[in-house]
């Protein structure tokens, strides 16, 4: 899959991309290496399926139309150009928070792993924090923004599904989006409005990686 912004970023998703492993508990992180980018979101605002937009891959990282399916954090890395070469950047899909319906303790337990990833993790580079265009800005975004202010690290708003709500509501939300997070110390000012199903800022996000992780 090829765009305008894929070639600045060094081939970086024209190449095919892989699931690295998945991380049940922060003991079994692999050791801090090449800058990583990571995806969090309410579950089922369709962070798998705007990650297998991104990459090109259908079916890479798992979609459900059961909320909370991700448990782990999922490591992806791009196939390396030459044999034992170090990836240029990781991908961490997280476990989506927000699903009321699944049992306490395993909510406490995605929770406290996503939280504990986000403040010890010196490469990440970027948090792209989902939020459902259909519903805007929640109250537990909200604190997840908070977490992410007091941890300095920097986190950039997309809304998904943009398809399902008209043009110049997306327009609307992005602004209103825009003016929500313009105070807040570790936000991205700029809102990227996506979808996985239409394709639509696809390109853009790739450009914000790219620029996020330097290969831009």
């Amino acid at each position: 899959m090829s765009g305008p912004d894929a070639k600045p970023a060094g081939g970086l998703f024209t190449r095919p991309w892989a699931f690295l492993l998945g991380v049940p508990a922060m003991r079994i992180l692999p050791p801090q290496g090449p800058p990583e980018i990571a995806f969090a979101g309410r579950s089922n605002v369709g962070k798998s399926s705007l990650i297998n937009a991104l990459l090109g891959r259908r079916g890479l990282a798992r979609t459900s139309n059961t909320p909370g399916r991700t448990q782990e954090l999922n490591f992806f890395v791009p196939e390396p150009r030459e044999p034992g070469a170090a990836p240029p950047v990781a991908l961490v899909d997280m476990p989506g928070y927000g699903y009321a319906r699944a049992p306490k303790d395993k909510v406490d337990n995605w929770t406290r792993l996503v939280f504990d990833y986000l403040r010890g993790r010196v490469t990440l580079k970027r948090v792209y924090l989902l939020v459902d265009a259909r519903h805007g800005v929640k109250k537990n975004d909200e604190e997840v923004m908070e977490l992410l202010d007091k941890a300095a690290v920097s986190y950039q708003v997309v809304l998904t599904k943009t398809d399902k709500i008209k043009a110049p509501a997306v327009a609307r939300l992005v602004e209103e989006t825009a003016r929500r997070i313009a105070r807040r110390p570790a936000a991205y000012p700029v809102v990227i409005a996506t979808s996985a199903e239409k394709g639509t800022g696809i390109e853009a996000l790739r450009a914000a990686i790219a620029e996020a992780v330097g290969l831009d």
